[in-house]
């Protein structure tokens, strides 16, 4: 679908100033998402090495005094901008955030098995701080207070409170598609070609 970029602020402009796009290096890798502004720069100064998706954005620039004619500019839903990252990196790692960490399990408190708003959820420690648990992704999940208030200063085996699911890292793609609600159709089918094989959705 093609969307274009009114020239007054309306909540349709609000809406596309939501948009972002996925940026790549010219070898394919995954860096980031960008905003639909930081693409048009990329476009204009020339630094576009190729794009792939339908395009989704028509930005609308100057008119040519000469010919009267407004300019225009198609953005792609992914672009690979020029340059490569260093051979051989490794995938940053998200940092660990309650926000990222709630979205990682879904807004679900791992030990009861419900569902609650951000602002309803804790941090807690599988392996609690005080028996040198480690603040990460791996001894982390998203619990209730409720829950985390009853859990306490244990483990779950000594509370009697079996976790639902194992904690895990995600990884740059998983944490990319958390992080945004906005997901474009082509951008998802990308993503998720990309996510580690054991756990694409079937």
């Amino acid at each position: 679908m093609l969307m274009e970029v009114p020239p007054m602020e309306t909540p349709q402009v609000a809406a596309l100033h939501a948009t972002r796009v996925l940026s790549l290096d010219a070898a394919g890798r995954i860096l980031d998402w960008i905003s639909w502004q930081d693409a048009v720069c990329l476009y204009v100064r020339g630094a576009v090495a190729w794009t792939l998706g339908e395009a989704c954005l028509t930005v609308h620039g100057g008119t040519n005094r000469l010919s009267g004619n407004q300019s225009t500019l198609q953005l792609h839903p992914i672009v690979a901008s020029t340059g490569h990252c260093r051979e051989h990196a490794i995938d940053p790692a998200p940092a660990l955030t309650n926000t990222a960490l709630f979205a990682r399990d879904r807004h679900i408190c791992l030990y009861c098995g419900s569902q609650y708003t951000r602002h309803e959820l804790t941090r807690d420690h599988v392996m609690p701080l005080s028996k040198r648990g480690a603040d990460e992704w791996e001894n982390v999940v998203s619990a209730c207070l409720a829950c985390n208030l009853r859990k306490g200063n244990r483990t779950p085996t000594q509370a009697n409170m079996p976790l639902l699911a194992v904690p895990y890292r995600p990884s740059w793609v998983e944490h990319l598609i958390l992080s945004n609600r906005n997901i474009l159709t082509d951008q998802m089918e990308f993503l998720v070609s990309h996510l580690p094989k054991n756990r694409r959705p079937a």
